[in-house]
């Protein structure tokens, strides 16, 4: 179970890899953080946006865990919008279903 609330059949191929990688990450704190956060923006985020989204989730569950939750500076290649966003929805949306 992927935990998913945003159907595959809506997106192009480009963003059901995305949203495949958003909910299996390597840790459920992440699954969560970053699946919901997808299932919240991937239909209608930006081009340009995705492939921040894309770099953002090739980095580290550990690394980006702390980035969000501010216990490490992001460093600036990170720093991007749609990491901002990120962090922002996971500061007003709670980890539990």
């Amino acid at each position: 179970m992927t935990g998913t609330t945003l159907s595959s059949s809506q997106l192009d191929p480009r963003r059901r890899r995305i949203l495949i990688r958003a909910w299996r990450r390597g840790t459920r704190e992440m699954d969560l953080m970053i699946g919901r956060f997808a299932d919240d923006r991937l239909v209608d985020m930006p081009e340009s946006d995705l492939a921040m989204f894309e770099a953002l989730i090739d980095c580290q569950d550990t690394d980006l865990f702390e980035w969000v939750t501010g216990a490490k500076p992001v460093p600036s290649e990170q720093d991007t919008a749609v990491f901002r966003q990120l962090r922002e929805f996971s500061l007003t949306q709670p980890l539990t279903r």
